[in-house]
């Protein structure tokens, strides 16, 4: 059994900056990819970051280009989320995702994290 964890959320003013963490349980993957998503309330789950813990190859969701940077930490599957320059569209609660398919996209695994909430107020 996988378990994904994130932790690190919380209520910041608009452009203040938030780091989120996420640790994997166990490493099953021959590959080792992580991806970070975002849901706001009324709207879909959507992609935000994505990284190849091995390679450090990182993908980005353009709203989030420039502000956000996803990096491996020195424990192996750890990753964060370093967001700046935060908007009030920002707020979601935001998962982890561990184990999913890179290739120019990131495909979700079916391991997810519990969500970690981020409100940015104006």
């Amino acid at each position: 059994q996988v378990q994904v964890v994130e932790s690190g959320g919380g209520l910041v003013q608009a452009g203040g900056s938030l780091r989120l963490t996420c640790s994997a349980s166990k490493d099953t993957f021959s590959t080792i990819t992580m991806g970070w998503f975002r849901q706001a309330p009324g709207k879909e789950r959507e992609f935000v970051a994505a990284i190849d813990w091995s390679r450090g190859i990182t993908y980005y969701a353009d709203t989030v280009k420039g502000r956000f940077t996803i990096s491996r930490g020195n424990v192996k599957n750890t990753v964060y989320l370093q967001m700046n320059y935060l908007k009030p569209v920002d707020t979601a609660v935001y998962y982890c995702n561990a184990g999913g398919g890179l290739s120019g996209t990131y495909r979700p695994s079916d391991y997810w994290g519990q969500g970690t909430q981020v409100t940015v107020s104006s």
